[in-house]
């Protein structure tokens, strides 16, 4: 019974931290479309995404995890 209940909220945990990621690499990609004048995505390719990082890092001064989670939420 109690490991019943610990996978109750590790599945619950694990859900959260889903949803979480979704809604950041949403976030990313919107704000890499606005940066882009809202080109469509399927318009862009690797110089965009190069674009908008280097922007991330010399204008934005994100740090480095942010701008591998923008990279990453390019991938979409």
């Amino acid at each position: 019974m109690k490991l019943g209940i610990f996978m109750y909220f590790h599945a619950r945990s694990y859900r959260k931290t889903l949803e979480s990621t979704e809604k950041n690499s949403v976030n990313w990609i919107k704000r890499h479309i606005i940066f882009h004048d809202k080109k469509h995505p399927n318009e862009m390719g690797g110089k965009e995404i190069e674009e908008f990082l280097n922007y991330l890092a010399l204008e934005t001064n994100v740090a480095a995890s942010s701008q591998n989670q923008a990279l990453n939420a390019s991938y979409y």
